[in-house]
């Protein structure tokens, strides 16, 4: 018989996940407002390099191995660092929070790709939330199909790749030091920013644009970006070892609130009505596809 989680520790994983999104989208935030001044390949290896050596620590600290199956946490890497780029590529291409939605619909893609792996279908209520999901990124994109553009896609692409990567995780990684995986994750977004610095070179691209000389300011930035990164990587893990899943992932949808209120903040983006209901009905059936409070 599983015991209940302590109310305590449930209060400590709420806390955990809120500062995890807070600082997560802020970081995106950051990245999006200072595209421009930094290209993506360039800040991928700097702020990586600058929180590397602090999760080598914390991984190591434990006195066990940093990783048992090496294998699948490289894999399960590539995927997020794939995701990432799409993500980050579609911030310049539109509003942080619409950014977001459309990416929040990870959990639905879990479910299908869940199932899939199980050969079994999704319950009643999965499924509805999956077609409200699938509904809500419609109205996001632009229903009418006026000034549509493929690159605002990239979000739902981002979401199936994080999606293939959790299903990964939940079958081969339960047992790896979570620091462990996400001291490989940042060393696979330095191998690929350095695999992107190749094709570098091209004045005002966001992904591919020429290094930039890191002055004072953009070392701050940088460093603000990793420390960002670091709370937001080990709050997500403290939450959901001390937390029920459940919980701790309904509160994980707050990364919508967050990305709205940046972007309000700091680049006056206000959704039109139709995004927002959109954004709303993601939120909604993320929610109606958590599991129930026993798991």
């Amino acid at each position: 018989m599983t015991s209940r989680p302590h109310p305590i520790e449930t209060r400590h994983a709420v806390l955990a996940i809120l500062l995890s999104v807070a600082a997560l989208s802020l970081g995106d935030a950051v990245i999006k407002a200072t595209g421009l001044a930094l290209p993506l390949w360039q800040m991928l290896i700097l702020r990586s390099a600058l929180v590397a050596p602090v999760l080598w620590w914390l991984a190591r600290r434990g006195g066990g191995p940093v990783l048992r199956r090496p294998h699948w946490a490289l894999l399960r890497a590539g995927l997020l660092v794939a995701m990432w780029l799409c993500y980050y590529t579609a911030l310049p291409l539109m509003p942080l929070s619409l950014a977001a939605a459309a990416y929040y619909t990870g959990p639905l893609f879990i479910v299908v790709l869940a199932a899939l792996v199980a050969r079994r279908w999704p319950r009643r209520q999965a499924l509805l939330a999956i077609l409200a999901g699938f509904i809500g990124v419609l109205m996001i994109i632009r229903p009418d199909m006026s000034g549509f553009a493929p690159g605002t896609l990239l979000p739902v692409l981002a979401a199936v790749l994080y999606a293939a990567a959790m299903v990964l995780t939940a079958a081969t990684c339960r047992e790896e030091n979570p620091f462990g995986l996400a001291l490989v994750l940042n060393l696979s977004f330095i191998l690929g920013g350095l695999v992107l610095g190749l094709f570098s070179g091209r004045e005002g691209s966001f992904m591919l644009g020429p290094w930039q000389s890191v002055d004072l300011r953009l070392l701050i930035t940088v460093a603000g970006l990793a420390l960002l990164i670091l709370i937001g990587s080990v709050g997500a893990a403290i939450a959901y070892q001390k937390g029920p899943p459940a919980t701790v992932a309904a509160f994980d949808y707050s990364y919508l609130v967050f990305s709205l209120i940046w972007g309000a903040l700091v680049f006056a983006e206000v959704p039109g009505r139709v995004a927002l209901l959109g954004i709303a009905l993601i939120l909604v059936a993320g929610l109606f596809a958590l599991p129930g409070r026993k798991n």
